[in-house]
This record gives structure tokens, sequence and C-alpha cells, in this order.
């Protein structure tokens, strides 16, 4: 070893004892036979041998054809092939814990749902179980914790305008997709406006279609704002979905009211209607003439 690190040797063939911090400056190349057979974590710290100064690093990950190996053994290859970046153990981590089942909550099993629907999935499903309970069945148990303001959960957009990055704006699908993920998880204008900054900084002046999907955002919080869980934007009309449960808070609370006010103050702007279906009553405000995001923004504004 410490030959090879001298540089007596220019090739050192080793079992993944490797992994466990030798630091070798010099190493830039590193060949992993058989990587099918080895966890991520155990690949992701191999790996993480090569590079460890200025010299560029490659490392080769050998397989068996793709054909003969095992859904979950392709997972990995992929997964340590996506996440290269500087910082990628967390979410290799996530993506392990995926792949591997993170087991139940309750119980000794070491698999669960989160192998069919993904880690995200399961938590979003999890947390409004929770948010559920403590909000009716245990409200008693949770009066002092509880959040007396409405919330909407699970907000919806369905339009036929062009929103999108372009493939000519951002060409690498793994870059594109992670910034649709960051764009949907933006809460406020400040985070949107620094997002904006930001996707501008690298990528350039956005295109029309982008402008648009951000514009989409600032537009998903105002209908957020007012008690809307849907929006459709087809036909040039607009049509606002109300939260559909009758018990929510929303209903209750003061902020109902007020729109209730602005809608019979602007009534050549909007109407309220009732539209009935298999899973009951649903409220909707409808809008006229919306060509534009813009437009549907300024709508809303008037609440």
């Amino acid at each position: 070893m410490l030959d090879f690190i001298e540089g007596k040797y220019d090739v050192l063939v080793s079992t993944t004892i490797i992994e466990s911090g030798l630091d070798v400056p010099n190493a830039n190349t590193m060949f992993i036979n058989n990587s099918q057979n080895f966890g991520l974590s155990d690949l992701h710290q191999m790996r993480g041998r090569v590079g460890r100064s200025n010299k560029k690093a490659f490392c080769y990950f050998i397989t068996a054809p793709l054909l003969s190996m095992t859904k979950e053994a392709r997972k990995r290859i992929e997964a340590i092939e996506q996440h290269t970046e500087l910082g990628s153990g967390f979410h290799i981590a996530m993506k392990d814990l995926e792949i591997r089942g993170a087991g139940d909550l309750l119980g000794a099993e070491q698999s669960g749902f989160i192998n069919d629907i993904g880690f995200e999935t399961y938590q979003k499903i999890l947390r409004e179980a929770v948010e559920e309970l403590k909000n009716k069945e245990f409200e008693s148990l949770f009066e002092n914790e509880v959040d007396n303001t409405f919330k909407v959960s699970n907000f919806k957009i369905d339009t036929d305008l062009e929103i999108l990055f372009p493939d000519n704006y951002i060409n690498n699908v793994k870059v594109r997709l992670n910034q649709y993920q960051k764009l949907s998880t933006i809460n406020s204008l400040e985070e949107l406006n620094k997002f904006t900054v930001e996707l501008e900084d690298k990528f350039g002046k956005l295109p029309s279609q982008s402008i648009d999907l951000i514009k989409t955002i600032e537009l998903k919080l105002l209908a957020i704002k007012n008690g809307f869980e849907k929006l459709i934007l087809k036909n040039e009309k607009m049509i606002c979905q109300f939260i559909s449960s009758k018990d929510d808070k929303f209903y209750s609370a003061g902020e109902f009211g007020k729109i209730l006010q602005t809608i019979q103050n602007n009534q050549n702007l909007c109407q309220l209607k009732e539209k009935k279906s298999i899973s009951g009553e649903r409220l909707l405000l409808v809008f006229q003439n919306i060509n534009s995001i813009e437009k549907a923004i300024n709508c809303l504004k008037i609440f």
C-alpha cells in the first residue's frame, strides 16, 4: 500500500477494504468488478477513493449483462450513475432507502409500501394521515398544537397552455428534472424570485414557456392563499375549485366571508357556481376571457 502511494506501483488490486478511508491523492482511475453485487453505500465509498486531489478522476463499474442482473441491482447501478456531484451522499442514502424499503412504521418487518410507492410519496401520505388524525379523531389531545388556519395539501393546476423548460434551454434531462423538483417545493414569492435569478444565472434568459411556468407557481401561491385546491386553465377560462371538504376550517374562517364579498362586488369578472359530482357538491369560481397566466394572476389578486 505504501509503495503504491509512493508511486512504485502503477496498479493496486484490492478487495473492498479500499473503501475504509485510505487517502491516495495520486490515484485517478478505479475499476470495480462485478459492481452489481455491492450495495449503494459500498459503491459510493469505493468511488470516493479516487479524485482526492486536483487530478480529474474516473470510476468504471464493470457489471454482468443488464438482462442477467436483478431489478434491485439495476436500480443501484442507475442511482450511483445519476448522483455524481459533490455532496450526493444524502441522495444516495435516500435512494438506497427507497430500493431496500424503509420497513413498517410499527413492527419488525423490514420492507413496506415504500418499496412500491417511493420514499417521498410515503412521507406525504404519512404526513397527511397524521394531520387528519390530529384535526379530527384526536383533536382534543392536540388542541394546543393544531393550527387553526386552513391548509391546501394537494394543489393541482390543469392547463392547455405551454408551460415547461424546453430541451434547448436545459438540454440535460437529469438537470431539467431537478429544476422541476426544486420549483415544486417553492412556498413563497421570495423563494420564487431567488430561484428565477439562479436559473437565469445558470442557463441564460428565460424562454416564454419557462416564464409562464414560473408565473404558474405565483398563481399557485395565490390560489392556495384563497382556499382553492384546483385550478383549470383551458379554453380561455379559469375555473377555481374551492376546498372540497365542507368541514374544513376554511369555511368557518373570516377569509371565506371576505372572498364572498369580493365576488359579490365583481360579478362582471367572476361567477360562483355549484357543481354536483359522484364525490359530492363542489363550489367553483369561474373567470372568463383568461388567455394568459399573467391575466389569471391579476384576477386572483382582487381577493
